[in-house]
């Protein structure tokens, strides 16, 4: 029978959500960082008993459950295509710049990806645990870097020149700090990682909607396009989810208590920052205007004295962000920039891209994006909380993905002729048993390290060992 560990009631005053994230993602715990992060699971724990969960009341119904919602799920993407088809806009993003901007604001709970499953590897040997050590593999791309889902990730921020996350609001790190907690105290909250696991698996609307609409505006969907095929309810994550639930209840003996802290684990997903809350917070004006405040601290001195606008200096301009607004419309007001009209029109926007380009290298990728659709958008349009009032569903045909087809990566010949690759398989291949090969491998295979080299390598050994 498992052993069951009670969660820890929470003090009155945790650590915020981005420093647990911090101190965990840093690699393994130590034991005073291991206590910080108890303490804030257990404070998460009691606020996600607070809210309202869809689960059965017999987890015998699981089955059924998650039948019916993949159903209604795929019911409700139809309508969201058919109305597409009828000439409905994007019901997530308005504009590129507001995708870029999800993807950024998403990102520290997408970097640790599968995290929550990595304490049940020591279970390598117990088939009731194989679902879910399957679906940890599968998330790390069963060490193959194309199929990793972090670097995954990590590449599509790179692409889009969206790797500057860190120093996001605290609770755009609540869903990536509750996941590296359960990650190393897997003994004490099973029945909560069990919980959590469900809940995250089951293939959401959000995610079809997100993989169809970026897309749409020539940004790679394949991250959200694989967890659409991985969490399938039939042999997928979703599937695994329920199997491992139900192979597992009956051995804690206590079915009715484990059951009640699956059902906060469940809720734990409801969390923090979603991704439809998210979307919503955007407003391409907002983040300009940040961006724009931004510069004003390496800029405010670095201009001459010619440069004037409405009578003052850009140094005096950018001295106090808070004039930025107010700049903005004087630079519209002044004709540097025409809205409503495409950016090359704008003298502002020729001084960031063009043969000449004075600021030439002052804006990223994104902040140009966003700085070139608030241009080319006309000064009234809808919010997108409007938007989203106003409609019902969405959809139009799909646009191929461009660009090479993915396959399987492909292995060159450096990859595992590097000195740390081949001290691994030596470590491996001299140790006397097979309990103790994978025990190194699990040290590899961290939330912060398995999709590093190393980590890879050591991915694709374990899941060798313990097929």
């Amino acid at each position: 029978m498992l052993q069951l560990a009670y969660a820890v009631a929470a003090p009155a005053a945790v650590n915020s959500a981005s420093a647990i994230y911090r101190s965990l993602n840093a690699g393994p715990p130590d034991d005073a960082t291991l206590d910080s992060a108890r303490t804030f699971l257990g404070q998460r724990l009691q606020a996600a008993r607070q809210l309202h969960h869809d689960l059965p009341d017999d987890p015998q119904q699981l089955a059924s459950w998650m039948s019916s919602r993949a159903f209604t799920v795929g019911s409700e993407y139809q309508a969201y295509l058919q109305s597409r088809r009828e000439g409905a806009p994007r019901r997530y993003f308005s504009n590129q710049s507001h995708a870029l901007h999800f993807l950024k604001h998403v990102a520290p709970t997408k970097l640790v990806d599968g995290a929550w499953l990595y304490g049940l590897l020591a279970r390598w040997d117990d088939p009731d645990f194989r679902p879910l050590i399957q679906t940890y593999l599968e998330e790390l791309g069963d060490g193959v870097p194309e199929k990793n889902h972090v670097l995954l990730y990590k590449k599509l921020l790179a692409t889009h020149d969206c790797e500057d996350w860190q120093h996001l609001p605290d609770t755009y790190f609540e869903q990536g700090a509750i996941q590296l907690a359960l990650a190393y105290d897997a003994e004490r909250f099973l029945p909560e990682i069990i919980g959590y696991n469900l809940g995250y698996e089951q293939l959401p609307l959000h995610l079809l909607i997100t993989a169809y609409e970026l897309n749409e505006l020539g940004i790679d969907p394949y991250y959200f396009t694989l967890h659409i095929t991985v969490d399938n309810g039939s042999t997928g994550h979703a599937h695994k989810a329920v199997q491992a639930l139900l192979q597992l209840l009956p051995r804690f003996g206590d079915t009715a208590s484990v059951w009640q802290r699956i059902q906060d684990g469940y809720r734990l997903n409801d969390l923090g920052a979603c991704t439809t809350s998210v979307i919503a917070g955007f407003d391409l004006n907002e983040e300009l205007v940040e961006i724009m405040a931004a510069k004003a601290h390496t800029g405010a001195n670095m201009h001459s004295d010619y440069c004037r606008l409405a009578g003052r200096g850009i140094n005096e301009w950018l001295s106090d962000p808070q004039q930025i607004p107010e700049m903005l419309a004087e630079l519209e007001n002044a004709g540097w920039i025409q809205r409503g009209q495409p950016p090359e029109n704008s003298r502002f926007w020729r001084l960031i891209q063009s043969e000449r380009a004075e600021m030439f290298g002052v804006f990223s990728a994104y902040e140009q994006q966003v700085l070139r659709d608030w241009i080319v958008t006309p000064k009234r349009v809808p919010s997108f909380r409007a938007r989203q009032r106003s409609l019902d569903s969405l959809g139009l045909n799909h646009t191929p993905r461009q660009g090479p087809p993915r396959g399987i990566v492909r292995h060159h010949a450096g990859d595992d002729d590097s000195s740390p690759l081949r001290r691994l398989e030596q470590q491996v291949a001299t140790l006397g048993s097979k309990q103790a090969a994978v025990q190194l491998l699990q040290t590899l295979m961290t939330p912060a390290q398995h999709h590093r080299p190393l980590g890879l390598m050591a991915t694709r050994m374990y899941r060798q060992l313990t097929a």
